[in-house]
């Protein structure tokens, strides 16, 4: 039996967090119902359609039931009482206050339902000078200074693939804080509030920078640090055909077996003196030869070095075929369905069910709540 069997979720939220929460905890056998509101989630309208909403929508909603309602409607937030009553896990990611103004705050409803948690995820917190401030990941990546470690050879910064505020500083906090509430909860029988505040997160994300800086004053420079291609060791090089090679020999053994690799001389490879002069020298080197040889001449080799793949390659890649990891799939409801989206859940906790559906707009506005 999955571990959040019986777990009762209302999600109010929208877009990437607070979806991706719920939809872990709907992994772990968790029934999330989520609150639309008319026209639903902005996410069902995003290009790339899947049925009857967006493929986005549907990786990030599998499993779930959809709620649709009104909630600015005194009538239709009346509909929501049995929810409120019988949830043991509220989400919600508006701005500070909005919940409030609806009759929705946590107050209200820890009076009705003690043992409520009550997850609230917003860029900045609930308190500060910032908290009612719009932003998006690429704001709290700015603002929290790691924006500005990702600079390519212009010295602009690079605009990031993966939403790690969203993510890293959103979603997996939130799930991280929920289930030590729900533990908390079984020894006191009390819920509590949550305030997930992604820009404090992802200072944890810059423990390395933080150290330096606290330290030593030695706060770190795009370009110039170890882990921001200041150094050999940690680097992207250029093939002949114009593919890369991402090189991670940080520690001495691995650094010895890349030198030797690349045909690097001794006396070429203290990288403590000159590093810049030995990234040259590398990329000299990784330069002279395709992707494929390079692959081939580290195959087997202890050197932290990969070739890097497309996302369409990455799937398709042995090594995540054998670990299973897309063999779950989303429905359309039309016969249609894709890979699921891979989620930190061990096997061991999910739900049996290997092909699951997303909700369509309201199919539980006639049901009983939580059914």
């Amino acid at each position: 039996m999955p571990p959040l069997t019986g777990i009762k979720v209302l999600d109010f939220s929208t877009l990437l967090p607070g979806p991706l929460a719920s939809l872990v905890l709907a992994e772990a056998g968790a029934e999330v119902t989520k609150v639309e509101r008319p026209g639903g989630d902005e996410m069902r309208h995003y290009a790339g359609p899947f049925g009857e909403a967006s493929a986005n929508f549907a990786l990030l909603n599998r499993g779930k039931a959809s709620l649709c309602l009104d909630l600015k409607s005194s009538d239709d937030r009346k509909r929501l009482d049995p929810y409120l009553a019988g949830a043991d896990i509220l989400i919600e990611q508006f701005r500070p206050g909005v919940m409030e103004r609806m009759g929705l705050g946590y107050d209200r409803l820890q009076a009705i339902n003690p043992g409520l948690i009550y997850c609230s995820i917003t860029g900045y917190g609930q308190d500060g000078p910032l908290r009612d401030r719009a932003g998006h990941d690429l704001n709290f990546m700015a603002e929290t200074g790691a924006l500005s470690l990702s600079c390519g050879s212009d010295g602009i910064p690079v605009v990031p693939p993966v939403l790690v505020a969203d993510i890293a500083g959103g979603a997996y906090p939130a799930l991280i804080n929920i289930l030590l509430a729900l533990l908390q909860r079984k020894a006191t029988g009390e819920g509590c509030r949550l305030d997930i505040a992604m820009t404090d997160n992802l200072f944890t994300l810059m423990f390395w920078g933080l150290a330096a800086g606290f330290a030593h004053g030695d706060w770190p420079l795009p370009g110039k640090e170890l882990l921001t291609g200041g150094s050999p060791r940690y680097q992207v090089y250029r093939t002949a055909d114009n593919w890369f090679i991402a090189a991670a020999p940080l520690e001495e053994r691995f650094w010895q077996s890349f030198c030797d690799a690349v045909g690097l001389p001794a006396e070429g490879r203290d990288d403590r003196r000159e590093p810049r002069a030995v990234i040259d020298a590398v990329a000299a080197r990784i330069g002279a030869a395709t992707a494929e040889e390079w692959r081939a001449r580290f195959a087997g080799l202890d050197a932290c070095v990969s070739v890097v793949t497309s996302l369409r390659e990455a799937v398709c890649h042995p090594q995540f075929v054998a670990r299973g990891l897309f063999t779950r799939r989303v429905a359309d409801g039309v016969g249609r369905a894709i890979p699921a989206l891979p989620v930190p859940v061990a096997p061991a906790f999910r739900t049996d069910e290997e092909r699951l559906g997303y909700p369509r707009l309201g199919d539980a506005n006639n049901r009983e709540p939580f059914e």
